[in-house]
């Protein structure tokens, strides 16, 4: 079972983490972050990273309220997109041989359809779903040994994308306008 970290513990593990992988740190293994950061040990970051229990979901939503503070603004963008990961194998999550754009042709890989925010001040990821093709949603079996949610079935990226843009304006995140890929000019 996943040990639970207050949530200003996991915010600081986390911040801590994240700016050693930033930093110019010569080698980014568990002992020098842990020394960029301050801590005698990397026994925390190694608990954050190993075994704790935490909801993306969450995290994104932390994100969200984040970024909406330090680059929000009323002319600000969201960006739609997706991306393939090339993979070898079958067993990652949405893996098929697919079309990548990442490629520029048909690979065996996973898509994530993500959303970033962008203003004057800056940009950031603020959003992502991974796309799942039929070949997987229809196998349920499949999908419990990959550990995807009972309740996820099949959505285009297009239906993806609408997620991530109703999550966005139900966010903090001011938004002025949406942008997308031409891929996406029909949703």
């Amino acid at each position: 079972m996943g040990h639970r970290f207050g949530r200003a513990d996991l915010r600081r593990r986390m911040r801590d983490y994240v700016r050693g992988l930033l930093a110019p740190v010569g080698r980014k293994n568990g002992w020098q972050l842990a020394e960029f950061a301050g801590h005698r040990t990397p026994d925390g970051l190694q608990r954050l990273l190993n075994r704790a229990t935490w909801d993306a979901d969450d995290v994104r939503d932390d994100l969200h309220s984040y970024v909406a503070k330090h680059l929000g603004d009323d002319g600000g963008v969201l960006v739609i997109d997706d991306t393939g990961f090339i993979k070898k194998g079958t067993t990652s999550a949405g893996v098929q041989r697919q079309y990548s754009g990442t490629a520029g042709r048909t690979e065996n890989c996973q898509i994530g359809v993500f959303a970033a925010y962008a203003t004057s001040t800056g940009r950031a990821l603020v959003d992502r779903e991974l796309y799942l093709p039929r070949s997987w949603t229809d196998d349920r079996e499949r999908c419990r040994a990959a550990k995807v949610p009972e309740e996820r079935g099949f959505a285009t990226k297009g239906e993806l994308a609408k997620r991530l843009v109703l999550r966005a304006l139900a966010s903090d995140l001011p938004l002025a306008w949406v942008a997308a890929d031409a891929a996406y000019g029909q949703e």
